[in-house]
């Protein structure tokens, strides 16, 4: 047992003089692997879940429920016109068929629904303007767009590129959006007060017209002053329309007026419980904006 101490007794007196070593270092722990924190995947940014689309509604064939709502302008009349229908009123109108579920859809798929029976939006609707004003364009096309709607524009073919009416162009980029086009005639006459001839100038000529300064079917006409009688139903059918509409007091469409659908004209002194009485369905009141200065409920468009 001496010996083995002395032993080592021996060697720690050895290592206490070799250099660099006075005292036996602590040994340096050796620090973990530093742990590698994985960027995150980054995943898609998706789109928000689409509001569900409501089921469509078989209807026809032979009798249909569509409102046909029509405009003249929409901007402000320097004569408190009735065909002028200010830009807020209009959009607190589109706001209004947004808010209570309404679809727009063209004279052709009203067609087929009258004819043959097919799926419509639960809550259709179109929505006409005459004559081809150029604020037709520049303010009711951008308002509903916004809203998600379309309509049909039924132009005068002697007004088209005229000052303050729509040119080829506006009305081809119209069409392009989803936009349907028909006649106002040539002239905008009362066809009733018209000889033969002028009849068939205003309808088949005003057809043939359009169609090659457009490039677009013309299938549906607009009755100036929605007067009609049957000299001027029979040129409409020679001419190859397939629908007319005129004015009227109902929201019934069918077989049995396909040449007089029936129109109900927005007139400007309207307020907003009057434009919903033109309107089969009706939603929710908080929508109808009433001018009370109040805030109405904004929910966002689609």
């Amino acid at each position: 047992m001496q010996k083995i101490a002395a032993l080592i007794l021996g060697i720690s007196i050895v290592l206490c003089h070799l250099p660099g070593s006075m005292a036996v270092p602590t040994p340096t722990p050796i620090p973990p692997s530093p742990t590698v924190t994985q960027a995150p995947t980054r995943m898609p940014t998706l789109p928000p879940a689409p509001t569900a689309t409501p089921t469509w509604v078989h209807q026809g064939p032979n009798s249909v429920i569509v409102p046909i709502i029509l405009y003249h302008h929409v901007d402000v009349s320097p004569t408190s016109s009735r065909y002028h229908l200010s830009a807020r009123k209009f959009d607190q109108e589109m706001k209004l068929l947004h808010d209570w579920g309404y679809t727009t859809i063209t004279t052709g798929m009203m067609l087929e629904a009258i004819t043959e029976g097919t799926d419509l939006p639960p809550r259709p609707i179109i929505i006409t303007f005459d004559d081809g004003n150029l604020n037709t364009y520049t303010t009711a096309f951008p308002i509903m767009q916004k809203y998600g709607f379309t309509g049909v524009v039924y132009i005068v073919g002697r007004y088209m590129g005229a000052d303050q009416f729509m040119n080829a162009d506006q009305i081809q980029e119209m069409a392009a959006a989803g936009w349907e086009v028909g006649s106002h005639t040539m002239t905008h006459s009362d066809l009733t007060l018209l000889e033969p001839q002028q009849q068939r100038r205003e309808i088949v000529d005003s057809r043939e017209f359009l169609q090659s300064q457009l490039g677009l079917p013309i299938d549906t006409i607009a009755y100036p002053f929605g007067t009609y009688d049957p000299a001027v139903l029979d040129y409409v059918y020679y001419a190859g329309y397939s629908t007319a509409v005129t004015l009227g007091s109902t929201n019934n469409q069918g077989t049995y007026n396909l040449f007089a659908l029936q129109r109900r004209e927005i007139k400007s002194s309207y307020d907003m419980l009057q434009f919903a009485q033109f309107l089969p369905w009706h939603g929710d009141p908080i929508y109808l904006q009433l001018d009370t200065g109040a805030p109405a409920a904004t929910p966002t468009p689609d």
